[in-house]
């Protein structure tokens, strides 16, 4: 089974995404924020992220740099879910992110973004574009 660590400082958020993707057969981790998301990364090597960006200390922006940043971590799959992103926002690109996508969203939406992350497996995030995008990302 596939691994899933969720990233959102929205206690609620986090329970809706780790109960929907849990039920969707993935083994979800959970973090409050960056910089716990970052420690569990490093430690159970998670094959997808997905993140909120906009929280406290280390936000999500942040996070995704970072993990770019690590030998260990820079080839994992990794996306963001946020209320605060524009259509074809430069962040995403930024930051090396796989792909971006509004909140609210739909459930299937989800699951789906998850899939196509897993789809892409590890790979290199050496240019400055989103790598995976899907219906309802910022990269469409």
């Amino acid at each position: 089974m596939a691994v899933v660590l969720v990233v959102d400082d929205d206690v609620d958020v986090n329970a809706v995404l780790t109960r929907l993707l849990t039920d969707a057969g993935f083994i979800v981790l959970s973090a409050p924020d960056g910089a716990t998301a970052l420690r569990i990364a490093l430690d159970e090597q998670p094959d997808v992220v997905l993140t909120d960006l906009d929280m406290p200390g280390l936000n999500g922006l942040q996070l995704c740099q970072a993990i770019r940043d690590d030998p260990l971590l820079a080839r994992m799959p990794m996306g963001s879910l946020s209320g605060s992103l524009r259509l074809r926002d430069p962040r995403v690109a930024e930051v090396r992110a796989c792909g971006a996508w509004l909140k609210p969203f739909a459930n299937a939406m989800v699951v789906s973004a998850v899939q196509k992350l897993l789809a892409s497996g590890r790979h290199d995030h050496d240019d400055l574009s989103p790598c995976n995008t899907g219906p309802g990302s910022t990269g469409e």
